[in-house]
């Protein structure tokens, strides 16, 4: 349970009309949602944004996003976001072998070294808030700049989300508690 008991009945539209929308995709609305953008309303655009930025405005491919998503969450032992990632997971098509040895994939052979590059970046600026000379040479050798800085705007954004949903106590919504294809039904009967 949250420290900050659910909002179920939001005030105001745009927070009733988040609750319909995200109800509407995932089956339930999610607590964040609940915990968080119904006592910060004005939150919920700056969330809104980021993701579709993650989703849609990034050219890094959405496995290797969804990797480093993965391990930020799983660094930081965001319940809610790696149950999340592995709901993200089902929905996009991953197999789930990657993610699940995600904190092994500087040994684990499925890792390509493009995708080792990114999550050794990663894990070291979730630890350290820093990345050595070489961690960021290494980046460069697989990366260009661009790709660099969407790199790192990712991995701000998801200890941004892990840093809201931890202290607050957001734990698992139970994405991953249901079989995928109940998990499917349940998200078709509610945007129907």
């Amino acid at each position: 349970m949250p420290r900050l008991q659910p909002v179920d009945k939001p005030r105001g539209l745009k927070a009733k009309l988040a609750y319909w929308m995200t109800k509407r995709q995932f089956g339930k609305v999610i607590t964040p949602l609940k915990v968080v953008y119904a006592r910060v309303p004005e939150s919920f655009a700056l969330g809104y944004r980021m993701s579709m930025l993650v989703e849609n405005g990034m050219k890094i491919q959405p496995e290797l996003k969804f990797l480093v998503q993965t391990l930020v969450s799983s660094i930081n032992d965001c319940a809610f976001c790696v149950d999340f990632a592995k709901h993200r997971a089902s929905r996009m098509k991953i197999d789930w072998d990657k993610p699940k040895s995600i904190r092994a994939y500087a040994t684990y052979g499925a890792f390509t070294a493009r995708e080792r590059a990114a999550l050794a970046y990663a894990e070291e600026a979730t630890l350290h808030k820093r990345v050595s000379d070489d961690s960021f040479a290494t980046v460069r050798e697989h990366f260009n700049e661009r790709e660099i800085v969407e790199l790192t705007m990712l991995v701000a954004i998801d200890n941004y989300y892990n840093l809201i949903n931890i202290p607050l106590e957001i734990e698992s919504d139970g994405f991953c508690s249901l079989p995928i294809g109940e998990r499917t039904n349940k998200t078709a009967k509610a945007g129907a």
